[in-house]
């Protein structure tokens, strides 16, 4: 997957509403962690939106299980012919078994976000370059996700994403939250990498995410002008 330039995700755990997305988003991000039987989906898929797979752990915000296990799925997932990025957190990677995973997934060709996600907070503007930075080490994005209180939260993060941008590193930055909402719009003129939002709002992966379209919609008005 090429993340030269602003890729916006379906986020979604049915692999069977891709047909849906085509007409707004580059690619699917399918959450193994919220599916029931995510190989099998993948065996199965024959969509025509390439796949960025993740396995979130429950430490970090999402369902999977007993990490040696989500780990496996999620390396056994970077061989199939659909997938052409896998996310796996920084703290997996750099305190776990997470880089049997990148070293998988180089094998394949398939890109590799390495992602941190703070749903407390934010931290200053040195801890978030940080978390960028470890991500940049292991993977071919960083992808960065911290919970606003306030615009402050939001410029800051804003500020570091043209920082990178300018540098020619690939991240990917976002604000959860009410504070942050706008973010997910506003975040690619500032060279955030990747967008992420569900079909419908009602299965959003993420506090604040807009829908699909709505993201869509915005996103190109904003970038076209």
């Amino acid at each position: 997957m090429d993340f030269d330039s602003f890729v916006l995700c379906a986020s979604t755990a049915d692999l069977a509403a891709e047909p849906a997305a085509r007409e707004h988003a580059d690619a699917v991000e399918f959450r193994m962690d919220l599916a029931s039987d995510p190989l099998d989906a993948l065996d199965g898929y024959d969509g025509e939106l390439p796949v960025l797979a993740t396995n979130r752990a429950r430490w970090e915000g999402g369902e999977g299980g007993d990490d040696d296990e989500r780990l496996d799925a999620l390396a056994t997932a970077a061989t199939d012919e659909a997938v052409e990025a896998i996310d796996v957190e920084l703290a997996s990677v750099r305190d776990g078994d997470g880089q049997r995973v990148v070293d998988r997934a180089r094998e394949e060709g398939v890109a590799v976000v390495v992602s941190t996600h703070d749903f407390e907070g934010a931290g200053d503007a040195e801890t978030m370059a940080t978390a960028l930075d470890a991500g940049l080490e292991h993977g071919d994005v960083a992808k960065l996700a911290v919970t606003a209180a306030d615009r402050e939260d939001v410029l800051s993060l804003l500020a570091l994403a043209n920082e990178y941008d300018v540098d020619g590193d690939a991240v990917a930055t976002i604000a959860m939250g009410e504070a942050g909402r706008h973010s997910r719009v506003v975040a690619p003129l500032y060279g955030s990498r990747i967008g992420y939002a569900p079909l419908d709002p009602a299965d959003a992966t993420a506090p604040g995410q807009y829908d699909l379209a709505t993201t869509r919609r915005l996103v190109d008005e904003l970038t076209s002008r």
